[in-house]
């Protein structure tokens, strides 16, 4: 059987007279083979792989790979031919695993980077994206053809960009409010330097006119002057005309100098007067300046403080939880141990326990033995004393070192006292001498003359339950 593969295709031929697999356009398959044929077109994967900063920052990564297999490598292709080109390209199979592939080598790298890395230098974490993907993607015989990471996108309840952006808006809306601010002082300033300047070319203008006006007009008179003194020098009639004629002109030449002086002093006056104006307009628009441009500032910082309050309360927060799940697993792990600790000690317990009745037992065995309750020991030594109480209970008492405590009490209480020896005697001492209690019965009749020491000697009387001291005025 002759198959043939269309441009974009390829024939795998294993089987008899094959040690792993063929690739080929076109061949024969004999029989003991078997083909199938795989499509080498690139497939379009689109992901929105969740990743997180080194801040802890959580985004949203929208991407899309155009993968296919490496058509220029034989080896790669025989790797593509063994490993996927059994499943669809569109299969989930290959979707999960080229986006598992993606997934990891994206957030490894974003771990590793600040959010403001990330999203400055998108063309360059792009590229790291590509370079580590496409080392994963030879093992499998794949080839990004292309590579297009979208815009970052906020996770919900983390809207780090939606602020980013609230803020990149509020600052350039303070820099225009500047700026036009800024703008319109320059026009204010130069329209009103441009006004004085022509108020003062024109003065200027008006002052020398009338200077070379006056000039002239000296020059005109003077000439006239000069005329009439030489008709009056021929003319002798008219010298006190001449001689008129002269104050007159000096007298007209004085005005005229006084009127020219005016005037000048009058447009100095006059532009300082303009200038004071003109400045006292600039130092109010400078304040008014000032003042946008502290707003701005004052706008612009109590923004970032805000910013900064949030950010700073989230991380309190955050710090504030994650102490509180330390102190809870530290007190479970602490109830833990106590519970370890507990059951140790009682275990530790039933030893000793254990211990101490194998002890008793032992011990007991050469009377009987203690048995293996208390009320069987008690029975047996009971037994063992004939059923005599007194003896029952000076043999325990002498067992629960109740003597030995007693004579300790009495001990310390004498420490440092200055006894007063006092001779008691109470008779009948014959029928206990040789008897059983006759221990017992000295340390009993020792008691009385003892506490009668001790009230003398300190104040304290014996507790009620051990009975009562005569009076003081009696002897015994």
């Amino acid at each position: 059987m002759y198959r043939v593969a269309s441009p974009s295709e390829y024939l795998v031929i294993t089987g008899a007279g094959i040690d792993d697999i063929k690739l080929a356009k076109k061949g024969w398959i004999l029989p003991g083979q078997s083909y199938i044929i795989f499509d080498m077109s690139p497939v379009n994967y689109t992901f929105e792989v969740q990743a997180m900063s080194i801040e802890k920052l959580p985004f949203i990564l929208p991407a899309v790979f155009t993968i296919g297999p490496r058509i220029d490598d034989m080896p790669s292709l025989h790797k593509y031919a063994k490993l996927i080109s059994l499943h669809d390209k569109l299969s989930s199979h290959v979707k999960e695993l080229v986006q598992g592939i993606i997934e990891g080598e994206t957030r490894v790298l974003s771990a590793s980077m600040t959010m403001e890395e990330v999203f400055r230098g998108t063309k360059e974490f792009k590229q790291e994206v590509f370079e580590k993907v496409q080392l994963e993607l030879n093992q499998f015989g794949l080839l990004i053809y292309n590579a297009n990471v979208k815009q970052l996108v906020d996770v919900p309840g983390h809207e780090y960009f939606s602020y980013l952006g609230q803020k990149t808006q509020m600052e350039a809306a303070n820099q225009a409010k500047v700026d036009v601010a800024e703008a319109r002082k320059k026009g204010k300033i130069g329209s009103k330097e441009r006004e004085g300047l022509t108020l003062q070319n024109a003065a200027k203008i008006d002052a020398e006119t009338k200077i070379y006006a006056t000039k002239r007009a000296a020059e005109g008179m003077m000439a006239e002057i000069k005329v009439k003194a030489e008709v009056k020098v021929y003319e002798n009639v008219r010298e006190a005309e001449v001689a008129e004629a002269n104050a007159e002109l000096a007298k007209k030449k004085a005005g005229w100098g006084k009127e020219a002086h005016v005037a000048e002093v009058e447009a100095v006056k006059a532009v300082a007067l303009r200038d004071a104006e003109l400045q006292t307009e600039v130092e109010r628009m400078n304040a008014l300046t000032r003042t946008e441009k502290l707003k701005a500032e004052f706008l612009s910082k109590a923004s970032v403080e805000y910013e900064t309050k949030v950010q700073e309360a989230n991380w309190e927060l955050y710090n504030k939880q994650k102490a509180a799940e330390a102190i809870l697993y530290l007190r479970e792990k602490e109830a833990d141990a106590q519970k370890a600790i507990a059951e140790a000690e009682l275990y530790a317990c039933q030893q000793v326990a254990d211990g101490e009745f194998y002890a008793k037992k032992k011990e007991a065995e050469g009377l009987m033995a203690l048995g293996q309750a208390q009320g069987a020991y008690l029975r047996n030594l009971w037994d063992a004393v004939g059923g005599n109480y007194a003896a029952m209970r000076d043999f325990m008492m002498i067992n629960g070192s109740i003597f030995q405590e007693i004579a300790k009490i009495n001990a310390d209480a004498m420490c440092g006292l200055q006894p007063q020896i006092s001779i008691w005697t109470n008779g009948g001492r014959e029928g206990c001498r040789n008897g059983p209690m006759k221990e017992v019965a000295g340390v009993y009749k020792m008691l009385p003359p003892l506490l009668k020491t001790v009230h003398e000697q300190t104040g304290m009387l014996p507790p009620a339950w051990m009975g009562t001291l005569p009076n003081s005025g009696s002897d015994n």
